[in-house]
């Protein structure tokens, strides 16, 4: 936990811009991917102590006027603030829960217009040592299906078979244990073409329970005068993951500012730190 801001720090205009594409869709472009299946839950959260087990649920709809096939499977699941992301062999990962699942049925027929729902449990080790957030993907893939659209590329080239597949984060707590620890990785100001300056924060997540902070920054004149507040969405941040938070300052004239970022989950963990910035 930080209340106080750390030292204060210098950026410049520069860098480069990166993309974090936090995924729970995957789909290869097609002009009627939409039209086949559907998965609404694409997080589910509980929390439970070692040794014990709990049971849920999703549903897959075919929002389709045939019958389509879903198949479902298993991965890890890690992102980090480069953009890149990896789904991995599951239970590879340290704290990967995937093994601790069981899930049916692994493939379904869905009816035209209508849904089937997917149970799984989670069973958890009783090791006392278990503590924070462990976490995996159900993977949800349609098969492909006679009818299904093919898109043409030029004369001589292969089709391309549309495909989507959606995955849904299965995260278990361990009831009381656990504690999020945000390191501010890097910071850096970057000039983003036709929109203005953006301040980007990269943010990892060293402790044992995940954390789903808020950043926001004050910002100040050279004569102290505070200019306004500006934020970025809210991330979730799994241990041993890192996100890019984006923190927008479009339309600031020329000069230099001090600025205040901040981290909040909200409760008592709340990270600062104090930086000078020319525009």
């Amino acid at each position: 936990m930080t209340r106080n801001p750390r030292n204060r720090h210098s950026v410049g205009v520069g860098g480069w811009l990166h993309t974090f594409v936090a995924l729970l869709t995957l789909a290869a472009w097609a002009p009627d991917a939409l039209a086949g299946l559907s998965v609404e839950t694409l997080s589910m959260e509980k929390e439970a102590q070692p040794g014990e087990s709990y049971d849920g649920s999703f549903a897959v709809t075919n929002d389709s006027d045939q019958p389509r096939t879903a198949l479902v499977y298993q991965t890890d699941y890690a992102f980090f603030s480069d953009g890149s992301n990896q789904f991995g062999e599951p239970g590879t990962l340290t704290r990967s829960n995937a093994l601790w699942i069981s899930f049916s049925p692994r493939q379904v027929r869905v009816p035209p217009h209508q849904s089937v729902n997917i149970s799984y449990r989670v069973k958890i080790p009783p090791d006392s040592t278990l503590r924070g957030t462990y976490w995996s993907m159900l993977m949800v893939e349609e098969a492909a299906t006679e009818g299904d659209s093919v898109i043409h590329l030029k004369r001589g080239q292969l089709g391309i078979q549309q495909v989507v597949r959606y995955g849904i984060q299965c995260v278990t707590q361990i009831a009381g244990t656990g504690e999020e620890k945000l390191n501010l990785k890097d910071t850096r100001l970057v000039a983003v073409p036709n929109s203005g300056n953006e301040l980007q924060l990269d943010v990892e997540n060293v402790g044992d329970r995940w954390a789903i902070p808020l950043a926001w920054m004050e910002l100040y004149d050279e004569q102290g005068r505070h200019i306004g507040r500006f934020e970025s969405e809210k991330k979730r941040i799994y241990p041993g993951t890192s996100v890019r938070y984006r923190i927008q300052l479009n339309g600031m004239p020329g000069g230099k500012y001090k600025a205040l970022v901040v981290l909040d989950s909200g409760d008592k963990n709340v990270l600062g730190a104090k930086y000078d910035l020319e525009f």
